[in-house]
């Protein structure tokens, strides 16, 4: 056992022996510069250029291998990505198959459903949050990662910034334009047959509410020729892009409608806009904070395929002072109101629609041709308006009843009335054909309306 141990002993002594070369006793052991921790220094500056060049060589690699898309809120494409990643997640958890992971982080986005009777529900979906994720989309594992900037806000919103990074092997590059385009696909079919209203947040326009359904254009009973005309103009402009830029002339378009209230102005406009798959920029001129640079920048920056709807544009502007109804005056003058609307700095491309019920109240600068191109009286219900107006609103749902006979009624009631310089309007009309779902109750509170009705 003595013996074995002292082979052991022996054997390690010639191990340590031949590892203790004399050439690394010289250089290490008998070197003073090595002693003195120059040697080590040494060791620390090769071990620091090793993990230099490993960094340098991981950064290579990665720009020579790897490819990343980051989207920021500011662009149009962030919320589309959102959206699609909460239907992901929704699909997950209806029992689906989904392309995220299981994320540990989440984000609450909450949506409004509007349904057809009028009602809405809300409803709340769960996101990937801040942080890093992982997914699969069409055989492509791809790292997202989404990032908030706490530090900083946006001047106007006050809303922070994000971006959302998405990372995948360089080869597999082309399935970033099929993902955005599916998200893309997948917002837009929400909005199909809706009509979307922008309003101004700051110097963008920003979506307001959910997509409101689209209005029939045949729902909006104006005047015999008034609709047809509005719309054969603005059919006709959207025709003439090149005409227009042959010539030199400002490519834009400028319309006025005028007349009592609850004529129509406004349903005709939403209901146009929808029939030309047209969305509305609705903009208050009494927005506190609305000066007359950021209104040039609104004005020339819509969004495409829009119209801009300014209401009650006698209101705004009275003797030339804009004034809100709490008394505060806005920043906007009338001067930079027309040079943003026809001036050198305002933008081409653009239908803006104005509206007013005092139409001898607006400056004559304002509607001069070129600022006003087209301006059209709607006015109170005539007895064409009446007819047209009944037939259609009990048409479907009394098949038994001769409604030309009761329509013909109904025009001979306002044409009669109208005689006697009585006037009722599209709106008044409505209202009493909706309290009363019958049709001859209809005529017969009509007839008591107008005998209650002074002028």
């Amino acid at each position: 056992m003595v013996q074995s141990v002292t082979a052991v002993s022996d054997a390690s002594s010639q191990s340590l022996s031949t590892f203790n070369a004399p050439w690394i006793d010289a250089f290490l052991g008998n070197n003073p510069y090595f002693q003195a921790g120059f040697g080590l220094m040494g060791v620390g500056v090769c071990l620091g250029a090793l993990r230099k060049l490993a960094t340098v060589s991981n950064v290579a690699l990665r720009r020579r291998m790897l490819v990343s898309v980051e989207i920021s809120n500011k662009d149009r494409a962030y919320p589309w990505f959102l959206e699609w990643m909460a239907h992901q997640n929704a699909r997950q958890g209806m029992g689906g198959r989904s392309l995220l992971g299981r994320p540990h982080t989440l984000s609450v986005e909450t949506t409004v459903e509007q349904r057809h009777n009028g009602s809405s529900n809300v409803l709340f979906n769960l996101v990937a949050g801040t942080g890093r994720h992982w997914f699969n989309y069409r055989g492509v594992w791809m790292q997202v990662v989404r990032e908030r900037e706490t530090q900083s806000m946006q001047m106007m919103s006050g809303v922070p910034w994000e971006t959302v990074t998405l990372t995948t092997l360089s080869r597999d590059r082309a399935v970033f334009p099929q993902l955005l385009a599916e998200a893309r696909d997948l917002a837009m079919q929400g909005q199909e047959g809706k009509l979307v209203i922008h309003t101004a947040w700051g110097t963008e326009w920003r979506p307001f509410g959910q997509p409101r359904r689209k209005r029939p254009l045949q729902s909006v009973v104006l005047d015999q020729g008034v609709a047809e005309n509005i719309e054969s103009d603005v059919k006709a402009f959207l025709a003439r892009r090149e005409w227009y830029a042959n010539r030199g002339i400002p490519y834009r378009r400028g319309y006025l409608l005028y007349g009592p209230p609850g004529s129509g102005k406004s349903s005709f406009i939403q209901a146009l806009a929808g029939a030309l798959n047209y969305d509305i920029c609705l903009l208050n001129l009494s927005e506190r904070g609305l000066g007359d640079d950021k209104l040039n920048h609104l004005l020339s920056h819509a969004p495409d395929r829009s119209f801009v709807l300014i209401e009650d544009v006698d209101a705004a502007f009275n003797k030339r002072v804009q004034t809100s109804e709490d008394g505060y005056q806005s920043s906007v003058t009338f001067s930079g109101f027309l040079n943003a609307i026809d001036g050198v700095a305002s933008g081409e491309e653009r239908i803006l629609f104005l509206t007013t019920n005092h139409i001898e109240r607006l400056d004559p600068a304002l509607i001069r041709p070129g600022r006003v191109d087209v301006a059209e009286y709607i006015g109170d219900a005539s007895p064409h308006q009446g007819y047209t107006l009944f037939t259609r609103f009990f048409g479907a749902d009394s098949p038994d009843l001769d409604l030309e006979d009761l329509g013909r009624a109904m025009q001979n009631l306002i044409e009669d009335e109208m005689n006697k310089g009585k006037r009722i309007s599209m709106a008044a009309l409505q209202g009493l054909f909706i309290r009363n779902p019958d049709p001859k109750n209809a005529l017969a509170a009509c007839q008591e309306y107008f005998q209650n009705k002074s002028i």
